[in-house]
């Protein structure tokens, strides 16, 4: 199956209903009716991205596939208030993807970080208030770049997130614990100066705020 024949429609559906302008997710609705989510979690048994995919295909489906489970391994513990209540979130092999069953972190650290492409950190959302804002819209290979592209500038620009000024950087962990994979064209500064609203100097004091891991919802 070719990617533009798997349908993320009831997954923007899903978001649309259940997650507000600022990434809050109102699980507990969610989890009141979880037809539509399993539907679409069923779809990802169907398929496995292959070599005649494009890179943006690609990216997109795992991206979604990433975000769409981590919903649905909330609300199957629901109510929590840290995905870290989970016995081991990230490891859980859980997810049917065609044949095979992964983990989130199968996903992340083996499919999608071997891309080489930095800006997925900022669209796969681990549940928690310091991940980025999960987006309300399915990524798309048609809009893949620019919706990258808006959840970077968003996430840079959130005070909550990061605070940055020209001479002085407290930023998200993320940025610490993916270092390398934001350095792969530069520093850390050349990458953030693609995406922050002011200009940083390159010799910008940088220190790491500490993560919440509470429930984005």
């Amino acid at each position: 199956m070719r990617s533009q024949h798997f349908d993320n429609s009831q997954w923007t559906s899903i978001l649309q209903n259940h997650v507000s302008n600022d990434g809050h997710v109102d699980y507990k609705a969610i989890t009141l009716n979880t037809k539509k989510l399993d539907t679409y979690l069923n779809s990802f048994s169907k398929v496995t991205p292959n070599n005649t995919w494009t890179k943006n295909e690609t990216l997109a489906f795992w991206i979604n596939a990433y975000n769409a489970f981590t919903i649905k391994l909330i609300i199957d513990n629901y109510p929590i208030k840290s995905i870290k209540n989970i016995k081991n979130p990230w490891d859980k092999k859980f997810i049917k993807i065609g044949t095979q069953t992964m983990s989130l972190n199968h996903i992340e650290h083996d499919i999608l970080r071997k891309m080489s492409e930095p800006r997925i950190h900022f669209a796969i959302v681990c549940a928690s208030v310091s991940c980025p804002r999960l987006q309300n819209e399915a990524f798309s290979a048609s809009k893949l770049d620019s919706q990258l592209d808006k959840a970077a500038f968003e996430f840079l620009s959130d005070f909550t997130k990061n605070n940055i000024t020209e001479n002085n950087l407290s930023l998200s962990k993320i940025f610490q614990w993916f270092s390398k994979d934001f350095k792969q064209k530069g520093d850390l500064i050349h990458f953030l100066n693609l995406y922050a609203q002011v200009k940083i100097s390159k010799n910008a004091k940088i220190k790491f705020k500490d993560y919440n891991w509470n429930l984005n919802d």
